[in-house]
């Protein structure tokens, strides 16, 4: 409700809920989204994404390799901008962290929250390993599970943000990525189960 939408020239864009809240808002708020506006994407799936709600071949957008550092230099060089990052209530620290670094003209909008999805019917005790990708798939855990017990299942987490809410939480990590070794997760769960040996990476 503080936000005036309308002001701002270029938007951050971090995912596809992040495009769908947006234009979901300025639906709702009868807000025109005008032909200038400026689109900086993660990755090129977002802003492929942006298709669904645009004319993707005539608007200004740019996108990084999954790579916010990547995005922020191509932000840099519209320094002029008055950019709108569209988020979530939970956002990684690092995002901010480059942004304010950065010194450009940012405002974070909160369009949309994450919830846990209630998934407590599902018994746990038949999985032999539980993936996890962020540190809010933790909190799903025991927001869902509030007694769980590790016991013989096996943890497997991507990202230090992740494996460090795990070791918080007390789980014991059996599966780490990325690693030199490992840079996906489906790599890492196929040499701890034994089905590929890792690549060593020359230097």
């Amino acid at each position: 409700q503080k936000i005036n939408i309308p002001k701002y020239t270029s938007l951050i864009l971090t995912s596809r809920n992040s495009v769908n809240h947006y234009f979901r808002i300025c639906e709702e708020m009868r807000i025109l989204v005008p032909n200038s506006l400026k689109y900086f994407c993660i990755s090129e799936a977002v802003s492929y994404y942006l298709q669904k709600y645009i004319a993707y071949r005539k608007r200004k957008i740019y996108s990084a390799n999954n790579n916010f550092t990547e995005l922020v230099e191509l932000m840099e060089k519209h320094e002029q901008d008055n950019f709108l990052l569209v988020s979530s209530d939970f956002i990684r620290e690092d995002i901010i962290s480059l942004l304010d670094e950065s010194q450009m003209n940012y405002t974070r909008g909160v369009f949309f929250k994450t919830v846990p999805t209630n998934v407590s019917k599902i018994d746990l005790s038949s999985f032999n390993i539980l993936v996890f990708y962020s540190p809010r798939d933790i909190d799903s855990l025991f927001n869902n599970f509030p007694n769980f017990q590790q016991n013989n299942t096996k943890i497997a987490v991507f990202g230090e943000a992740t494996y460090k809410a795990a070791i918080d939480a007390n789980l014991e990590i059996d599966i780490k990525a990325p690693s030199g070794t490992c840079p996906s997760m489906s790599m890492a769960l196929d040499v701890y189960l034994g089905t590929k040996k890792p690549h060593h990476q020359k230097k």
